[in-house]
């Protein structure tokens, strides 16, 4: 019987991104529910660190792996790695992403294949990476973090909008490829706090509360509330579908 409040005890959590934002988030809800917690960054050693210590400050095991997601062999070696140290992994959810914000002229081929590295074969690599050992096993729960950029125009979000649509549109696939025994879902979120978003113009991201609904931004934690749902047996009956968490700036039929 599973213990009440750790529903994800004895279950291994990857969550890519996870040192900073909505990741970071999602790390420390699930290691609030029990889950041991790999948590994947590219750059960031001292937010990972810091994060890591939060995580086993809740009683967990957690594993840091430094790995840019985007390539192959460096995933591969990731996952072949949480294996040997934490167990094979039964939660996967891809939280790392780039965004960029600006006119098409500002637009080129490098910036386009830069893009759809991270945010599209960053979720494609994870995935494939774990897979077969969870259809191996019979379970998996897969969390693949989108955008509303993906749900809608985006003029000045080109490269963007287009990679997160193709996230939507894989998570989507993988759930009828991969089903019955693994769900698949995406998240798709508005405007969070976060580092990614305080970094954009702030005349914007006023425009953007103002068109929400609940007339306010997100925040991490509501975010990774809505991954644990996700990932739970309280969705057992979900799967290939984009939750829109946004505050009401994009309302879906």
């Amino acid at each position: 019987m599973a213990v009440p409040g750790k529903e994800f005890r004895g279950r291994v959590a990857l969550v890519t991104g996870g040192s900073r934002g909505i990741g970071r988030a999602v790390c420390l809800a699930l290691a609030h529910e029990g889950a041991d917690i790999a948590l994947n960054y590219v750059s960031d050693a001292d937010a990972a660190k810091q994060t890591q210590g939060e995580v086993e400050a809740l009683g967990v095991r957690c594993q840091i792996c430094q790995a840019d997601v985007s390539e192959a062999s460096t995933v591969e070696a990731m996952v072949s790695d949480i294996g040997r140290s934490l167990g094979p992994v039964d939660l996967l959810v891809t939280a790392a992403g780039i965004a960029h914000v600006g006119d098409h002229t500002e637009v080129d081929f490098e910036l386009w294949q830069r893009m759809m590295k991270v945010n599209v074969d960053g979720t494609f690599l994870p995935v494939m990476a774990v897979k077969d050992g969870m259809l191996e096993r019979g379970f998996g729960r897969i969390v693949c973090i989108a955008s509303i950029a993906g749900l809608a125009p985006r003029a000045r979000m080109l490269p963007y909008s287009t990679s997160k649509a193709a996230v939507i549109a894989f998570a989507r696939s993988c759930a009828q490829a991969l089903a019955p025994d693994i769900r698949v879902n995406c998240l798709a979120p508005g405007l969070i706090e976060t580092d990614m978003s305080a970094a954009m113009d702030a005349s914007a991201r006023e425009a953007m509360r103002k068109a929400a609904f609940l007339k306010r931004n997100g925040k991490p934690e509501e975010m990774a509330e809505t991954v644990l749902y996700l990932l739970s047996e309280r969705s057992s009956f979900i799967t290939g579908q984009t939750l829109v968490a946004d505050g009401g700036r994009v309302t879906l039929p």
